[in-house]
């Protein structure tokens, strides 16, 4: 895997936005960080995942995935030799690291809109109650 390939993996997901972040790329959904390139240097990306998956994915594949140094690799951060990985191996972790942020992010909407349908059958239901 090149940079580049990780660059149009990490990009192929639905609202994902390329910036840069501690003088390297990195890939946002909803302005979180999911991945990043360049870290700790060239040769290496990161995907950011919940530590249960983060164990899964280094288990599988000891070879690609690297728990990072520190507390950022305790709460799932995880690099990614870039030499050794695979579209096949890599996808997966991407889409887990995305889909950690962009779901979140669309259950606080759902839950929100839940509320506010909630609240509009109790005042519509009030309404009811005071009319008769």
């Amino acid at each position: 895997m090149t940079a580049e390939g990780f660059r149009k993996l990490a990009l192929s997901f639905p609202e994902t936005a390329e910036s840069r972040h501690m003088h390297h790329p990195d890939f946002r959904v909803r302005g979180k960080i999911f991945a990043t390139l360049g870290y700790p240097n060239e040769r290496w990306g990161m995907v950011k995942l919940t530590p249960a998956q983060q164990a899964k994915f280094v288990i599988a594949h000891p070879n690609v995935f690297v728990r990072a140094n520190g507390a950022w690799g305790r709460a799932g951060s995880t690099t990614v030799n870039l030499r050794a990985a695979r579209k096949s191996v890599l996808l997966p972790a991407l889409d887990a690291a995305w889909g950690n942020l962009a779901l979140r992010g669309l259950a606080t909407q759902i839950k929100a809109g839940t509320t506010r349908r909630r609240s509009a059958l109790k005042s519509a239901a009030t309404r009811r109650r005071a009319s008769t």
